[in-house]
């Protein structure tokens, strides 16, 4: 808990941005009633890393109950959190109590004073985690309403089980959300399985700890995320599974009649990665290169190659990356194919004969490897070549 004594150096409750822009509700309790009233938000507390919130019940300007949830890193530099939860006890202003973080089992020990002036609330004392004691000292916090509270807890990982069609959400992109004490016998049941985890959703955020439960993204061949979410709902331990947003931009895809690009009942890669090869080609007035379907995510990658008119006396070449993912344009049977291609991402090397002249990228670049080009009109001649349609994002229909 090093880290803990370095970063934890002061616990502003509500940070006066916070405050000036949560407006109170004019409502008052009636005396005597139980109110229940929040202090959130950090400023400072492990360099801005920590998530608090202390939960007070009142009776009139009387504190009768608080609860303390801290959740912080558990190490400097780590994506790893730790939580604790400590029930108050409450003596006149001051506010103590025990209780033990819940990722590494360490005793925690609380000790505030709490001093009202006006509307503003500050914030003396101690907190130790371990062996590590820290010194709270906290002025100017400002509180929230019970609804003011829940308002701001509202979150959404995008997981829809049902969408209607793939404008809004992508077909090979897939969320389980899990409870977390699940989530490691369902991470490793996906070992040797061609699906890709997505490594940040690893990362169990503060809400997730809060929640108890965790949203896992994954990457999957369209053709099997059907199947994929059926099994995951099958699952000991999983709450909902459902497509969310993925590598698709609407704006680079393309609908299509299906019959054409089948066989019997599979669609015809094959046919579509030619068909597709032929016109970027053109496009790009570039060689083919080479093709590849990935097994885990179903994505189509191809490269071109031609030569670049940057510098032309030194025969250098454009190496041309561009991706592409075909599936049904919605869950379940459909007449329809879509087809998205990413933008081209192009690098420049020395593939002449002889010594090479060695070039770095500049790093202004959007993507590794190289910088997104104009594909000069390549989607509108896949939806020619496919007689296709284009999603039109002001009517929100394809036409």
């Amino acid at each position: 808990m090093r880290a803990l004594a370095l970063c934890l150096f002061g616990l502003t409750i509500a940070s006066s941005d916070a405050a000036t822009a949560q407006t109170k509700l004019p409502a008052k309790s009636a005396p005597g009633a139980n109110e229940v009233r929040y202090f959130t938000s950090i400023d400072g507390l492990m360099n801005g890393n920590a998530d608090v919130v202390l939960k007070e019940t009142r009776q009139g300007k009387n504190v009768t109950a608080a609860v303390l949830d801290v959740c912080y890193p558990a190490e400097k530099g780590s994506d790893r959190k730790d939580r604790f939860v400590a029930n108050l006890t409450v003596n006149g202003a001051s506010l103590t109590g025990t209780t033990q973080s819940l990722g590494d089992k360490l005793p925690v020990a609380v000790k505030l004073q709490r001093k009202q002036t006006g509307d503003n609330f500050e914030f003396k004392g101690q907190i130790t985690v371990g062996q590590t004691v820290t010194e709270v000292a906290s002025a100017d916090n400002s509180d929230l309403s019970e609804k003011e509270f829940q308002d701001n807890q509202t979150t959404d990982d995008g997981v829809t089980p049902a969408p209607k069609d793939f404008t809004e959400v992508s077909p090979e992109s897939i969320g389980v959300r899990v409870k977390l004490e699940a989530a490691p016998d369902f991470l490793r049941s996906l070992k040797g399985q061609d699906v890709e985890v997505g490594l940040s959703s690893l990362a169990v955020s503060c809400d997730a700890l809060r929640a108890g439960q965790q949203t896992i993204n994954l990457t999957v061949d369209p053709e099997r995320a059907a199947a994929l979410m059926a099994k995951a709902k099958a699952t000991p331990g999983v709450v909902a599974a459902g497509w969310t947003s993925g590598a698709v931009e609407i704006d680079r895809a393309i609908r299509f009649a299906a019959a054409e690009w089948r066989d019997g009942e599979k669609i015809n890669r094959e046919r579509i990665a030619t068909a597709v090869s032929g016109v970027l080609a053109r496009t790009l007035s570039a060689k083919p290169s080479a093709s590849s379907w990935s097994a885990n995510t179903g994505k189509l990658k191809l490269v071109f190659k031609r030569p670049s008119q940057l510098y032309p006396v030194l025969d250098l070449t454009e190496t041309i990356e561009i991706t592409a993912l075909v599936s049904l344009d919605k869950p379940g049977p459909s007449d329809r194919l879509m087809l998205w291609v990413s933008s081209p991402v192009i690098a420049t090397t020395d593939e002449s004969p002889g010594p090479k002249l060695n070039l770095s990228e500049d790093s202004s670049g959007d993507e590794e490897g190289g910088e997104p080009k104009d594909d000069n009109g390549s989607v509108e001649a896949l939806a020619r070549e496919f007689k296709g349609q284009r999603w039109d994002s002001d009517k929100s229909v394809w036409k």
